[in-house]
């Protein structure tokens, strides 16, 4: 009997094992936690920072205004090991407070001229700071601020930059001060390297910007003002904070134009180094002149004043003064370089004159003998000043081929200073001692002194007779002699006083004298017409007759 060959179909079960179900749901569940995660996280960043001191990743948080919005994830060194990295992970949510002016700063334990601030990071450590912007830019890579930012921004103000030669002037939370009051901070510090100029950034703040004007100028304040001068001893500081850590100050200078209000943003000024700087560099309308001195100029330094009669008109702003390096000198004279401030002589006249007419009014000055001199300022220091006056005698003195520009500049004309003539004075001196005939009158004095030599020598035998003399014993009798003479004299002249019968007889005798002489007055009288009366007689005188006796 034959088998039958049977094939088995094999079909799929299509029943669904409960054993998967378990997994499904696990991975359901898992994807939604990823999913839930992926959607409370906010985007990534990175910071840029120069030391990561405190900072551990997914421990340092980072906050806005004591909320946390996000946490530090990593941190690794730059490829050039110059920097540090900072990845932050951000909450959701906080997209709008990464913008183009936001601003991260590690917040730590701080000692500054404000107090010791972020004490409260002793216990739960340091944690970064973000001031959230209002710019409309996105931004994913900042890099973070060394210290606190001065001025947030929604803080309204002002800021200003100064720039200056030197570094290290300033530093970051300096305060800005305004006749004594604090109405801003230094916010950056910097440096041109194109320029050569440190540059300080300031904030000021509200209603303060309002006193900035186009004419403000900014001086840093030393901490300490002391002077000393005839008025007596004085110590002034602004206050206690900038004694310690100084500060700039910024005001219109005294008797100079205030300006317009400045409305733009970050306007430059020019940080100088104390007040008496500024008024010295406060004016801008100058005529400019290069002064040929024939002195030295050892003294004299830029920033000196320019005085006519002691009266300040200007400003020294080079010495010496050479625009290339092929500097003349045929004249053989010290170029320097003065700025005459225009705004300096309107104070002092009564009417004001434009930059044209005050040069024509120098011409005409300079034909009427106007010289510049090199005087002595301080003469512990030996710092010179240039004074200006008139001169008639120069007048004529000026030589025909004078120069009269300078490199572009007009020449004032100078003369020699007071040393200068007191060097010729002395040199003439000389000269004229010189020409004396010393080995002549040393001759003569070597004579003399011979002369001299010996009446000292016969005066020494003179007193030495003298003194023989004197020493012997009739010598010696002589006063007592003449005492003697005295009193006899005095006894003889004592009996002709006016008590005396002597002085009476004497009396008597002239008084018979004087009779006598009366009557031989008439014979002195007749031998005086009649010298030979003696002889012939005198001639006998005719009778008077009466006048009416006379017949007719």
């Amino acid at each position: 009997m034959d088998e039958q060959k049977t094939t088995a179909t094999v079909s799929p079960d299509r029943h669904f094992s409960p054993v998967w179900i378990i997994p499904i749901v696990s991975l359901i569940v898992a994807g939604w936690m990823v999913y839930q995660y992926m959607s409370q996280q906010g985007p990534e960043i990175h910071l840029t920072v120069q030391t990561a001191e405190g900072v551990v990743p997914d421990k340092t948080l980072v906050k806005v205004r004591s909320v946390k919005v996000g946490m530090v994830t990593a941190v690794k060194l730059s490829k050039d090991y110059s920097q540090i990295d900072l990845t932050v992970r951000m909450d959701s949510g906080t997209d709008r407070m990464l913008r183009k002016d936001s601003e991260f700063w590690l917040v730590k334990p701080r000692i500054g001229t404000e107090g010791v601030t972020g004490l409260e990071t002793l216990l739960s450590g340091p944690y970064i700071e973000l001031e959230p912007g209002d710019s409309k830019e996105k931004r994913s890579e900042f890099v973070m601020l060394s210290a606190p930012p001065i001025a947030g921004p929604d803080i309204k103000g002002i800021r200003v930059i100064l720039v200056t030669s030197e570094a290290g002037k300033l530093a970051i939370g300096d305060p800005v001060m305004f006749e004594g009051y604090v109405v801003g901070r230094v916010e950056k510090t910097g440096f041109d390297v194109d320029k050569h100029q440190a540059t300080y950034q300031l904030f000021i703040f509200q209603p303060y910007s309002g006193l900035l004007r186009t004419r403000s100028r900014f001086w840093l304040n030393s901490g300490m003002d002391i002077n000393l001068n005839a008025q007596g001893f004085s110590i002034n500081f602004a206050s206690l904070e900038t004694l310690i850590s100084g500060g700039v100050t910024f005001a219109v200078p005294e008797g100079s134009p205030e300006g317009e209000r400045i409305n733009g943003e970050m306007p430059e000024f020019e940080l100088y180094d104390n007040l008496q700087d500024v008024r010295a560099n406060m004016y801008e309308k100058l005529i400019p002149y290069a002064m040929l001195f024939a002195d030295s100029v050892r003294g004299l330094s830029p920033g000196a004043p320019v005085e006519y009669r002691g009266i300040r008109i200007g400003t020294v702003k080079q010495v010496p003064f050479v625009l290339s390096g092929k500097a003349s000198v045929a004249t053989m004279k010290i170029p320097v370089l003065v700025n005459i401030e225009l705004e300096r002589i309107d104070h002092l006249a009564s009417s004001r004159e434009t930059i044209d007419q005050l040069e024509q009014s120098f011409a005409d000055a300079f034909k009427n003998g106007l010289r510049a001199s090199l005087k002595t300022a301080n003469f512990l220091s030996g710092s010179l000043y240039i004074d200006i006056d008139f001169y008639p005698d120069e007048v004529h003195a000026s030589k025909p081929d004078a120069v009269r520009t300078y490199y572009g500049y007009n020449v004032f004309p100078t003369i020699e200073g007071e040393f200068v003539l007191l060097q010729h004075q002395i040199e003439h001196i000389l000269t004229k001692l010189e020409k004396l005939p010393v080995d002549k009158t040393v001759d003569y004095l070597n004579q003399s002194l011979v002369r001299l030599d010996g009446a000292g020598q016969q005066l020494q035998k003179t007193l030495k007779d003298v003194d023989g003399l004197l020493a012997q014993k009739e010598t010696q009798q002589l006063p007592q002699t003449a005492h003697r003479t005295l009193t006899d004299l005095r006894s003889i002249l004592k009996g002709f006083s006016p008590d005396s019968t002597n002085y009476a007889e004497i009396g008597q005798v002239l008084l018979r004298i004087n009779q006598a002489l009366g009557q031989l007055d008439p014979l002195l009288k007749t031998l005086n017409e009649q010298p030979d009366a003696l002889i012939f007689g005198t001639k006998g005188a005719a009778d008077p007759v009466p006048v009416k006796g006379i017949n007719p």
